[in-house]
């Protein structure tokens, strides 16, 4: 059986095991008394990914990092000059070089590090502020992230996740550490600072004025794309992304899929279509992942007409909030008859694009 099916067997099958009374525990999370799943049953279910992208052979760039990785130093001695020699991203060399110091260049243990502190940023997030937990993994699964960031893109995953390991920060609005810590993560790779100007956007309720206006900018960057590209040929200038236009143009680089663009969007459609009841509820939590969803949604659409290779990695930093929020959306903005629907309705949608994006565009499955 292929690893990428046994996932979703794996994931059905513990989704029937969360099901035993008593396995939940009542946490507080946000001034609200609520159920969750002990910390060790939360681990069980994320493992086989972590597992798997550890072993997972030669996919994406994982030749590109194990060459790199290989290459490091194997000494300490060896480190501050190689470091030197990575003015780019510079934490997240040292962070391998000195891994490597510890398990040689094993690289099916290199891999499973990374994904093991990957994975455990995303499964405490999720077990903690997720009403559904193993809803929220699904949806990480079934959208491909696992392996469009865990398995490629790596580097830039490792920054998003120590961010997101960060939301309680977001949440209490405590900037100063936040900042630290976004700063920190940039270390890593350098997108990580957009961070700092998107998470203001998104403070607040849902739906205002500030991510009403990223929305609005989104869409005049569509309707003038010519121009816009020029504006961020300029914007881009003095940094690691400067010849982001011409090199995605050179590339031949067509956008975000489309369809990938419609799926990501889904839960910021559903925030727009139950903003009353959002805005009744005023819950912090969701107001956050709304207006994050709202971006993400901004984000892939300036994405799939310019540029799905630069631009279109950069909603991941957000996107990983609709996880959270798609779930609070099917259970509040439903009846009880509708909702069952709604469920049928995304687990078939989700595991079509997934075979749509596994089978047909990569080919893996």
């Amino acid at each position: 059986m292929s690893e990428y099916i046994f996932i979703l067997i794996w994931i059905g099958a513990m989704a029937l095991l969360a099901n035993q009374r008593g396995l939940k525990r009542t946490e507080l999370v946000c001034g609200e008394e609520v159920q969750r799943f002990p910390w060790w049953f939360a681990f069980l279910v994320f493992l086989p990914v972590i597992w798997m992208a550890g072993h997972r052979g030669y996919i994406g760039d994982t030749g590109a990092y194990l060459s790199g990785f290989l290459g490091m130093p194997d000494s300490f001695a060896g480190i501050p000059a190689f470091a030197e020699t990575r003015p780019k991203d510079t934490g997240f060399y040292v962070f391998s070089a000195i891994l490597k110091q510890f398990i040689g260049n094993r690289g099916v243990w290199y891999f499973t590090v990374l994904a093991a502190i990957q994975g455990i940023s995303l499964l405490t997030i999720y077990r903690k502020y997720s009403s559904s937990y193993i809803l929220s993994l699904f949806l990480f699964l079934a959208s491909t992230d696992y392996i469009s960031w865990m398995y490629n893109g790596i580097r830039q995953f490792m920054a998003v996740t120590i961010i997101f390991a960060a939301t309680s920060l977001m949440l209490r609005k405590k900037y100063v550490p936040l900042i630290l810590v976004i700063l920190f993560a940039s270390l890593f790779h350098q997108s990580a600072l957009l961070m700092i100007p998107i998470v203001l956007i998104a403070q607040g309720k849902a739906w205002n004025t500030r991510t009403l206006l990223f929305i609005a900018a989104a869409v005049v960057a569509v309707l003038f794309v010519d121009r816009f590209t020029v504006f961020l040929d300029t914007a881009l200038e003095e940094t690691q992304y400067a010849n982001v236009v011409s090199d995605y143009t050179s590339w031949n680089d067509d956008g975000t899929n489309p369809i990938r663009v419609l799926v990501y969007s889904v839960p910021a459609i559903l925030a727009f279509i139950g903003r009353k009841r959002i805005k009744y509820e005023d819950n912090q939590l969701i107001n956050l992942c709304a207006n994050f969803s709202l971006i993400t949604a901004g984000l892939y659409l300036v994405s799939m007409v310019t540029s799905g290779i630069f631009l279109g990695r950069i909603p991941i930093y957000t996107s990983l909030y609709s996880y959270i929020l798609l779930p609070w959306e099917i259970e509040s903005l439903f009846t009880r008859e509708s909702r069952v629907l709604m469920y049928v309705a995304m687990i078939a949608g989700y595991l079509g694009f997934y075979y749509y994006q596994m089978h047909i565009t990569w080919g893996l499955a």
